[in-house]
């Protein structure tokens, strides 16, 4: 299998999908947003197959919908979630390199107003500062670059992106 997909995880908020599109662009790249991709399968939003499948089945079909995807040459935007599926998650990088977006937790509570409409992934009586501490340490297992673009504007987060990526090329 070829090894050159561009694989975007991080935390809602984390402009994953914005910067998904702006990079396929950049790179001439396609693209392929997963949260559209479950959506479109199961014709609901992604809150409401969390509530008709609960948050374990929600899981199952993100992690099956990722172990089911082949591309190449392609800029995948993960769901937020996407780390908790450990099947998915290495099926995923066994098919390219995998960018951590890097944001901190206050800039996310700026970013996130709208948690349950989101189709956020969150156990009752969560808080996203717990589920930020739950994903962190997968994201980190997961990432072959980590670009701290909290504070970067989208524009000079792909330039991020772009560098780091030709870095971690020669590095496979």
């Amino acid at each position: 299998m070829k090894k050159n997909n561009l694989i975007l995880i991080g935390m809602p908020g984390s402009g994953k999908s914005t910067l998904g599109v702006l990079l396929a662009k950049y790179l001439c790249m396609d693209f392929i947003d997963m949260d559209l991709l479950i959506q479109k399968k199961y014709g609901q939003s992604l809150q409401d197959i969390i509530m008709q499948n609960g948050i374990d089945g929600f899981l199952s079909i993100e992690n099956q919908i990722m172990k089911e995807l082949v591309c190449d040459n392609t800029v995948i935007s993960t769901g937020g979630s996407a780390v908790l599926s450990k099947d998915g998650m290495s099926h995923l990088s066994d098919m390219g390199i995998t960018v951590y977006l890097e944001v901190s937790f206050s800039e996310l509570e700026k970013r996130l107003q709208n948690l349950m409409s989101r189709g956020v992934v969150m156990k009752k009586g969560d808080t996203l500062f717990d589920v930020y501490q739950k994903r962190l340490p997968f994201y980190e297992l997961y990432a072959d670059v980590t670009i701290p673009c909290g504070s970067l504007s989208m524009q000079e987060c792909v330039t991020a992106i772009k560098e780091a990526i030709k870095e971690a090329v020669k590095e496979l």
